[in-house]
């Protein structure tokens, strides 16, 4: 999910009373939220769709899981005690508990990779134990009905708490409630994947693919072996796979390597200007065009017309 979701979780989280728990508790469970996310550093030194091979993995995994709070929590302790020196620490806050510290940064990391998992981006929830990636196809990676629902219950259990009201009931009812909403579109999703009885291009795979803001209807993607339909569209252009070589290039190209292991159903697309490129089912929207593809040698697919078109 965004980090936004991820941010206002947290919050939400602390507003329904850990907060009260820990000094300091309040910035642990919002970072402890966002911090599996610091594997979007790989930016920096990967190049292309190399990413897409590294993120929601190593720090997304047990291990990290683990040991990105204690980090935390060593972190905001040691800010505390620096201001104590310094006598700049606020008079305000609550005394700094090392442990409940850690759990309730734990408790943030935690939330991470369950929002995560939500949708069909996927995620490797046993890195480095085993690289197979989980997916839940519940929502989509930018929810706007849980924003507004998480901010404005965040906004009102921070106002009711400046006005001295009850402010830990509206979080643990916003809470609640979002557990339900995303119990109904897991539910939503199943449904539609159990009623897609068959399909041009097979059923090897099934993908109920939430939608942005119509969060009760799903795109269906469906086929297998390189060939995918969406939803009622039988014209997604493709080459099946098992018509070109692909260990080739998988072998001596870190992009392609990448790009296959983190594709759940890829396909080849011949474009006018003779050269081939793999995508992804899930992301063939044209706005995501060379954030999500890859372009293969042009002798990956034998017999394939690949010269460009006369025009």
């Amino acid at each position: 999910m965004d980090n936004l979701t991820h941010s206002l979780v947290g919050a939400l989280i602390g507003q329904a009373g850990l907060k009260k728990k820990t000094g300091l508790a309040m910035p642990a469970l919002i970072i402890g939220a966002n911090l599996p996310d610091v594997d979007a550093a790989c930016f920096f030194w990967l190049e292309g769709v190399e990413h897409l091979g590294f993120r929601r993995g190593i720090t997304h995994g047990p291990p990290a899981l683990v040991l990105l709070p204690l980090l935390l929590a060593g972190l905001l302790y040691g800010y505390d005690r620096w201001q104590a020196k310094r006598g700049t620490r606020p008079q305000g806050r609550l005394p700094v508990d090392f442990k409940w510290l850690y759990l309730v940064s734990l408790i943030g990391c935690l939330t991470h990779p369950a929002l995560d998992w939500m949708n069909v981006y996927g995620i490797r929830l046993l890195e480095p134990f085993s690289s197979r990636w989980f997916y839940g196809d519940t929502l989509f990676i930018i929810d706007l009905w849980l924003w507004a629902l998480l901010g404005f219950a965040t906004w009102f259990s921070l106002r009711r708490e400046k006005r001295g009201g009850a402010w830990q009931g509206p979080a643990r009812a916003a809470l609640a409630a979002m557990l339900a909403y995303i119990g109904v579109n897991h539910a939503i999703t199943r449904q539609a994947e159990a009623e897609l009885r068959e399909s041009p291009t097979g059923t090897d795979i099934v993908i109920a693919s939430p939608v942005p803001f119509w969060f009760w209807q799903r795109e269906m993607i469906s086929g297998g072996n390189g060939l995918y339909t969406l939803g009622e569209d039988t014209s997604l252009p493709g080459v099946p796979l098992n018509r070109c070589d692909l260990m080739t290039p998988y072998t001596f190209n870190s992009q392609v390597r990448s790009f296959l292991f983190w594709s759940r159903t890829p396909y080849i697309v011949p474009r006018e200007d003779g050269t081939l490129w793999l995508q992804d089912a899930r992301f063939s929207d044209p706005r995501a065009s060379g954030r999500f593809e890859v372009q293969l040698p042009s002798d990956a697919c034998p017999g394939i017309r690949t010269e460009p078109r006369a025009q």
